[in-house]
């Protein structure tokens, strides 16, 4: 049965989360941090759906060492539960080669202890939760124009501490990496590029050359990231269009460029672990 704490946006009433920037020196390599916190004393443990993306992340939870998790090419489900905390820093997809020393794909579908990449002498970021969650809490994702630091210092961490700890571990330049992010970035943005070969045209490469670089940088192969935008493209439509709204499903596919809805039906289910239509109803 499912929990009716997915549905109808119910889990914000025991968790919040949020995003910040890092500093201008880390923005070609961080997309941004995040932060969450919860509160589910005298509930049952939730069991939290993590959707996969073409990113590394560096995460500090509350209650553990630190952890460097590779790109996962399925869904997660972490348990939550009582009152917790996490912080976590999101690399931009392709750039995080240049931290490991080996393949991204070494990293892939793997988690491993933050010292084993980055080294001795991590600061001890420790997110600490709020003893209660309630409507005077900062929203969800900060202000417009607004850098999140608020929310982090709501639990225990200061973006200035993160900033300096990854400028202290700065790698060397690495040109390639940095040419791969920047076709991750033009794949993410385009509605053209849906074809391995289209993309391998579009940046002057072979397709076998692609898939090394991708296997290299990214951890995965082009054609799951041209997979993974594109149900990218399906949750933003989802989450513009309710609660409160309809999805035309036949015309989001078709949009999207699916032969038809059970096209997108088999994609999406394959990699979320559940039709769009249950999914929908988180919102």
């Amino acid at each position: 049965m499912r929990d009716s704490r997915e549905v109808g946006g119910a889990w914000a009433s025991f968790q919040r989360f949020g995003f910040a920037a890092p500093s201008a020196g880390l923005a070609h390599l961080v997309s941004r941090y995040w932060w969450a916190r919860w509160d589910l004393r005298g509930q049952p443990d939730y069991h939290q759906l993590i959707v996969p993306y073409p990113s590394v992340q560096l995460t500090f939870p509350g209650d553990g060492p630190a952890l460097v998790r590779g790109v996962s090419r399925g869904r997660v489900r972490r348990t939550l539960s009582g009152v917790g905390a996490a912080f976590g820093i999101v690399f931009r997809p392709g750039v995080f080669r240049r931290f490991l020393g080996d393949p991204a794909a070494a990293l892939t579908d793997r988690a491993l202890p933050a010292t084993a990449v980055l080294g001795p002498g991590l600061p001890a970021l420790r997110p600490t939760p709020a003893a209660v969650l309630g409507p005077d809490l900062p929203a969800l994702r900060p202000a417009p124009g607004g850098t999140g630091e608020d929310e982090l210092a709501a639990v225990g961490v200061d973006v200035r501490e993160v900033d300096a700890m990854l400028l202290g571990r700065m790698p060397p330049d690495d040109p390639v990496g940095d040419e791969v992010a920047g076709w991750m970035a033009r794949i993410a943005a385009s509605s053209e590029l849906r074809r391995v070969d289209l993309v391998a045209e579009r940046f002057g490469v072979g397709s076998r050359h692609l898939q090394r670089l991708f296997a290299e940088h990214v951890g995965v192969s082009p054609k799951w990231v041209i997979r993974r935008f594109r149900l990218h493209e399906v949750t933003e439509r989802l989450a513009a269009s309710l609660p409160g709204g309809t999805v035309d499903w036949a015309g989001l596919a078709a949009d999207l460029g699916y032969v038809d809805q059970a096209h997108l039906t088999r994609e999406f289910t394959a990699m979320f672990g559940e039709p769009p239509t249950v999914y929908a109803a988180r919102y």
